[in-house]
Parts: C-alpha cells; sequence; structure tokens
C-alpha cells in the first residue's frame, strides 16, 4: 500500500510540475507576442502609465489579501484530506479576507479621487477595483493547497489567449493605453471568477457558526508583514520613479522588468508546485522526501537561472529591441543590471517558500524580505533621482542580494547537510562555454535582425549548455535524460 501511495505521489508530483512548467511557459510566450505591439503603439509613456498604475493597485491588493496568498496554501493543504476541516478553513480565511479587502477597496476609491497624481487616470484606477473584487473571491491558495494544476493551467491559458486576441483587436493607438490596462487584468478577473464558480465541488458551501478566526490571525499577519516588504522593494522601483521621474522612466524601467519577470517565473515554476506537497511533508515526518525534493529543486534553480542570466546580459540590446523597439534604448543598461536577480530570486524563493515557509519558520523570511525593503528604499532614494531607471534596477539588485545572503545565513545548518548534492561548478562551466560560441556565432551574423540574432544565438546558446552538462553528467541534467526515457 505504502509504495502504490509513493508511487501515487511521484506521478502526481511530476504532473503537477509538467502543468506548472505548461503554465510558465505560456507566461513566457503571451508576452513575447504581445508586449513588442503593445510598446510600439503606446511607446514608453504610455505603458508606463499602465505600469504605474499596477504598481499602485498591488499595494492595496497587498493590504486586502493580507498574507493569505501564501498562508491559505500551507493552511489548507495540512487539511486537504478532510473536506469539513478543509471547508471551515476556507470560510475562516475568506472572513478575516472579506473584512481587510473592504477597508482596502473604501481607502483606494478615496485615493483615486483624493491624489493628484491618480486623479490624471482616474478611469485607469477605477478599472482596477475589479481586480481588487476578484481578488477576494477567487481562492487561488486553495486551488494550489489542493495541487489542482491541470485547472490552473487549461484556464489559464484560455483566458491568455481571450487576451491576446483583444488585445490585437482593440488597442492601436498612444490613446488606447486604458484598454491595454483593462485587458491586462482581464486574465487575472476571469480566473478568479472561475475559481468562485468552482468553489462547490472542493467545499461543503454551509455556514459554520463555530468559526475560530483567532488561530489564523497570527500566521497570517505574518506573512502579511513578509508581503509588505516583499511587495515594497518589488514595486517600489516603479512607484518612485513615476513620482520622481515620471511616465517614461516608468517605460523604460518597465521593458526591462517585463522580460525579467517572464525569466523569473521560469526559474520559480517548480516552486510553486513544491510548496502544498513540502508542508504535506513536513506534517507527516517525511524529512527524507523533503530533502530530496529541496535537493532537485535547488539543482533545478542552479540548472536554469545561470544560463538565463548570463544570457540576456549578453544580449540584452538584441532582447530589448526585439521586444520593444530602438524606442527603449534607455531600457538597456537597466536590463543588464537586473539579470542577476534570476539566480538570487531563484535561491531566495527555494530558501524562504520551500524551506523555511513549510517548517513554520516564516519569521526568518518576514525579517529577510523586511531587511532588503529598507535596503532598497535607501538604495532607490540615492540613485533614481541621478541614475533614473538604471538606479531603480540596481536598487532591485541590492535588495535582492541582501535578502538571499540572510535566508542562506538562518538556513546554513540545513544547506550543509545539502550542499554537497549541488554541483553549480558544472552549471557555471557549461554557461562560461556556451557563451563564448554564442558571441562568436552573433558576431557572424551581427548585420541581421535583432529576432534573427536571438534565435541563432539562443539555439547555439541553448545547444552547447546542454551537451557541455551531457558531458559533465551535471545532475539536473541526468534526471531530465532519465525522465525523458520513461
Amino acid at each position: 500500500m505504502l509504495n502504490k501511495n509513493h508511487f501515487r505521489n511521484n506521478n502526481s508530483i511530476k504532473l503537477n510540475i509538467v502543468m506548472n512548467f505548461i503554465l510558465t511557459i505560456s507566461n513566457f510566450i503571451f508576452p513575447l507576442i504581445t508586449f513588442p505591439y503593445v510598446s510600439r503603439v503606446l511607446l514608453p509613456v504610455g505603458t508606463g502609465k499602465v505600469a504605474f498604475a499596477t504598481s499602485i493597485v498591488s499595494y492595496f491588493a497587498m493590504v486586502g489579501m493580507l498574507g493569505i496568498p501564501t498562508y491559505g496554501i500551507r493552511a489548507c493543504a495540512k487539511v486537504r484530506d478532510n473536506k469539513e476541516k478543509l471547508s471551515k478553513t476556507v470560510q475562516e480565511i475568506m472572513v478575516i479576507n472579506t473584512i481587510a479587502m473592504t477597508l482596502s477597496l473604501i481607502t483606494y476609491v478615496l485615493a483615486i479621487f483624493l491624489v493628484p497624481r491618480m486623479t490624471q487616470d482616474k478611469t485607469l484606477f477605477m478599472i482596477n477595483i475589479a481586480m481588487l473584487v476578484f481578488n477576494l473571491i477567487g481562492c487561488e491558495w486553495l486551488y494550489k493547497a489542493l495541487e489542482q494544476y491541470s485547472y490552473i493551467t487549461i484556464r489559464s491559458i484560455i483566458l491568455k489567449f481571450i487576451s491576446l486576441i483583444l488585445m490585437f483587436l482593440l488597442v492601436h493607438q498612444r490613446s488606447d493605453y486604458v484598454i491595454y490596462g483593462a485587458i491586462t487584468i482581464l486574465a487575472s478577473v476571469g480566473s478568479n471568477f472561475f475559481n468562485f464558480i468552482n468553489l462547490r465541488k472542493f467545499l461543503h458551501l454551509k455556514w459554520y457558526s463555530n468559526l475560530n478566526l483567532s488561530q489564523h490571525i497570527k500566521p497570517i499577519f505574518s506573512f502579511f508583514m513578509m508581503t509588505v516588504a516583499t511587495t515594497i522593494y518589488t514595486n517600489l522601483d516603479s512607484v518612485m520613479l513615476g513620482f520622481m521621474k515620471g511616465d517614461e522612466a516608468v517605460g523604460y524601467y518597465n521593458a526591462a522588468v517585463k522580460i525579467k519577470t517572464i525569466l523569473v517565473s521560469l526559474v520559480t515554476s517548480m516552486g510553486a508546485v513544491l510548496l502544498p506537497r513540502l508542508s504535506f511533508y513536513i506534517k507527516e515526518g517525511r524529512d527524507k522526501d523533503f530533502k530530496i525534493l529541496t535537493v532537485r529543486s535547488l539543482q533545478f534553480v542552479c540548472f536554469i537561472s545561470i544560463p538565463l542570466w548570463v544570457y540576456f546580459t549578453l544580449f540584452a540590446k538584441e532582447g530589448i529591441y526585439f521586444l520593444s523597439g530602438n524606442a527603449y534604448t534607455g531600457s538597456i543598461v537597466p536590463m543588464q543590471i537586473i539579470m542577476p536577480t534570476l539566480f538570487l530570486i531563484g535561491i531566495s524563493n527555494l530558501l524562504g517558500i520551500q524551506i523555511l515557509v513549510p517548517m513554520d519558520r516564516e519569521n526568518d523570511v518576514l525579517k529577510s524580505v523586511s531587511f532588503g525593503a529598507v535596503i532598497n528604499l535607501i538604495v532607490n532614494a540615492i540613485c533614481i533621482p541621478k541614475f533614473g531607471a538604471s538606479g531603480a534596477a540596481f536598487g532591485t539588485l541590492v535588495a535582492e542580494l541582501f535578502v538571499t545572503i540572510y535566508q542562506i545565513y538562518v538556513l546554513r545548518d540545513f544547506l550543509n547537510l545539502i550542499i554537497s548534492d549541488i554541483k553549480i561548478y558544472k552549471n557555471l562551466l557549461a554557461t562560461l562555454l556556451a557563451s563564448i560560441v554564442s558571441l562568436i556565432v552573433s558576431m557572424v551574423f551581427k548585420r541581421m535582425s535583432d529576432f534573427l540574432v536571438l534565435l541563432i544565438s539562443a539555439t547555439v546558446f541553448g545547444t552547447i549548455y546542454g551537451i557541455i552538462n551531457l558531458f559533465l553528467k551535471e545532475d539536473f541534467t541526468m534526471y531530465l535524460v532519465r525522465y525523458v526515457k520513461k
């Protein structure tokens, strides 16, 4: 019986990882199709307005959701095998969520009419009210806790496809930035609408009179403070740029961040799947399974983040010009500065969300991201006035570096047990050789279009990287080979 369960668990993990990888690829492909078009139509000012509004709204969403998007996954994963307990837990969390979101919505509406910088684009900010409301009722955390990744993936891809069609049909001139802003939140709103409709499949939809809200308050507050700090140092740069340098600077920075965000989703794709499973292993005392999954995830982060970091630093100009157009020359240096965060975010996501959170050590995560937020604020205040978008990129890089260093320090004892299983030097050597060959090849084809240079250099880079890793018998590469053979 144990063998069958173990086999089923392994298969479900693999299916979830595959489905989440498909979802991640869709997050990669759809912006590759839409952003080159939108950035050329709206130019830096138009995309900057939408990016600024999104950054502002994220703060209100953060307050309204508290720490529930992460806490909800862990809390529901622990009782997922008991429908009665799960239903009661979800209801308790939603009551807390409703109170917080109502207060956030009232404050947000007042800010639209009272803050001049927001009043300038009142319609754009009003549209984003839908995102706040549907974030509340969508319970995305429940579906992740139940590992419903097939449903999440299919739903997301369908809505992205609809958004893609609307983008090309409705966005044609600079003044259409409001329409673009509405379309960007469509996938989120639609996803949460379908989540709400499907709740009856997983829960008893009845009112529980004996709700125990107090048991959730302390951990939710810890996760909320963690979210506050994280949101500050991931969105503060765009907000400070908007107030200090204007929409154009935000547009340049947003083009660089857009590429980074797409790549980060690839690097952290495995972690999103493993959180509920690792929380379950901790609860069941399955330390060996916990360690095996953690090692595999760390190998994955090194395998994918290091080559992406180096490649997109070397070919930042071609990447920016292909995705955003020649009007975005101001995005090239910020992109090169921010690329090392692919590796840093991959590591800190693994250490924080995949290791510390399942261990109920979210306070350590809170301290690390609070430290990062303070560092980000200080560096931004010093660098943005003088260096604009490049200063904001540098602030983010320094913040992520300090977050990662702190988490490595607090987990040093655990990491000492698994560090021998991570052969990062193989990834570095393969990346170095792939970089040399791809640069030589790109010089031969430098007169060609940016797209062809990217296509040829990326193909050469990826091929050399894979061959060298096979030759070195790098652990994650060999794991992929065995998996494909099966």
